[in-house]
């Protein structure tokens, strides 16, 4: 020892005895409580069951005794440990878990069954940790042999955990309680009445625990509204389309599709006094993931807690799934994507439509089934936004095919493509085309213009009659009621903007 360098006298030296012995977490007391539950009431075993799941018992004998009071109650029999007593000598285990002795022993350990699932509850944890202690002494072990591969090494730990993680997940407690709620709180304390991440109440884009899928062909900005939704979610602007959205925390952007391209779009919307909220709150993934989702489930939702990110964009759904036209492919992205909104992270979606659709005319309303791949792709969305145009074209339209709460649009947009913005045609904004309608609007009127002209179908008359409705209610228009049809013919109900809104806007 290196002169005046002494150790705590409250430091004893171990120098000599070798490393202290490592032992597993357990606790026999809170085995011992469950069991003598079980005993005395058939019943506790149904209810600590779920919770134990398989191979919880770190003591051998109290596996053995747990697989019998099992045997007993699934034949409805009793669970004394004078019945236990009898089965475990027939099997011959009765002197191995400890003879008549201990099982009365054990059922003189009777803490009621209110205790009996929070004592199990200690028991599948510490069996769980026993896992884990397993495996990091196994990793240990390899790390030490002779010529040991890192990279080999890291791949079973990681498919180790990966493991664990199902199986815990499929262990009674994680499948049945983890992610259970009762109706009140559900209802109540979900967020269902939670504020939208863009839109607003009545016309929501984005809503919160769900996910926003913007479809179209390339070429028509499906990058460059992307990206004004995510730097308002940064805190670079606060709305988007004339519609407000809610801050992030962080975003992690996956660029799978072409990085070098997606760095290009959003330098048109950087400046020298956004480095400090990019460098903090964005984090940009390049090229692809280490295995598609349909693959690992998990995946998404582990990028988000590893970069502590609560918004995930993907770009493009193509990238991140092995094929998107697999029914089962397509349910198994779904799980990765209800996976990471379960665990709070919000996610915007990028996708391409079908190439045959990708023609159709400007301001023609496309369709759910024009979306590239599976069904199952759409159906888990939450909102999808569809934008129809001709590839390089600044004025395109935007549909909203599938709404958490009112329609937006049809829009007609015009991109910037100098300066990565997006704004809203305004001779097709249902408030502008009724002030400047002096004889007023008929909802059939207003729908035939929103469309391009035409003869209008019934779907369209009535979202042009929302529209109307949406104004009245809120000051913005009058109605005038029509008359029912005679042999004259009727009248239609009329809308005419109001004097405030005249006199505000004049």
């Amino acid at each position: 020892m290196t002169q005046g360098t002494t150790l705590p006298p409250e430091t004893p030296s171990r120098f000599d005895e070798g490393p202290a012995p490592m032992e597993p977490p357990y606790n026999v007391d809170a085995e011992r409580a469950v069991l003598g539950a079980c005993m005395h009431e058939s019943d506790i075993v149904d209810a600590v069951r779920p919770i134990l799941g398989e191979d919880a018992f770190y003591r051998p004998a109290h596996e053995t005794i747990w697989r019998a009071l099992l045997a007993q109650h699934r034949e409805d029999r009793p669970t004394d440990p004078i019945v236990l007593t009898e089965l475990l000598q027939q099997q011959g285990d009765l002197q191995r878990v400890g003879g008549r002795p201990y099982l009365h022993q054990l059922a003189d350990v009777h803490y009621g069954s209110g205790s009996a699932e929070h004592h199990a509850e200690i028991i599948r944890e510490k069996a769980n940790l026993r896992r884990l202690f397993a495996s990091a002494i196994r990793t240990v072990q390899r790390a030490q042999e002779p010529g040991a591969d890192p990279e080999a090494i890291r791949s079973e730990v990681e498919a180790e955990m990966r493991a664990e993680r199902e199986r815990a997940l499929a262990s009674g407690q994680g499948r049945l309680n983890r992610f259970a709620t009762d109706g009140w709180s559900f209802v109540k304390e979900t967020g269902a009445d939670a504020e939208p991440l863009w839109g607003t109440r009545e016309k929501t884009v984005w809503a919160p625990g769900e996910s926003l899928m913007i479809v179209g062909a390339p070429g028509v900005g499906k990058t460059t509204l992307a990206h004004q939704v995510i730097f308002a979610r940064l805190g670079l602007s606060e709305t988007v389309l004339e519609m407000p959205v809610a801050p992030s925390r962080r975003v992690l952007y996956l660029a799978m599709d072409r990085p070098k391209q997606i760095a290009k779009a959003m330098a048109r919307r950087v400046f020298d006094t956004d480095e400090t909220i990019l460098r903090d709150r964005l984090v940009v993934w390049e090229g692809p993931l280490p295995a598609t989702l349909d693959k690992e489930p998990d995946l998404l939702a582990d990028l988000a807690a590893a970069h502590q990110a609560d918004t995930i964009v993907i770009d493009s759904l193509k990238d991140a799934v092995s094929t998107m036209v697999d029914d089962s492919l397509a349910v198994a992205f779904h799980n990765a994507r209800m996976r990471a909104l379960r665990g709070g992270v919000e996610i915007l979606e990028l996708h391409h439509q079908r190439k045959a659709t990708a023609d159709a005319p400007r301001g023609q309303r496309p369709s759910l089934d024009q979306v590239y791949g599976s069904t199952w792709i759409t159906a888990g969305a939450g909102s999808v936004l569809f934008v129809t145009g001709r590839a390089g074209d600044p004025a395109v339209t935007l549909h909203h095919l599938k709404t958490p709460t009112g329609e937006v649009g049809p829009l007609d947009v015009t991109h910037d493509h100098k300066r990565g913005t997006t704004t809203v045609d305004p001779t097709k904004d249902p408030a502008v085309l009724l002030r400047n309608a002096p004889g007023g609007l008929t909802a059939r009127d207003l729908a035939a213009i929103l469309i391009g002209g035409g003869d209008p179908e019934r779907a369209d008359v009535e979202k042009a009659r929302r529209h109307l409705a949406r104004l009245v209610d809120s000051g913005l228009a009058t109605r005038a009621d029509g008359t029912a049809g005679g042999a004259g013919g009727g009248q239609q109900t009329r809308y005419y903007a109001s004097s405030r809104h005249l006199t505000a806007v004049g």
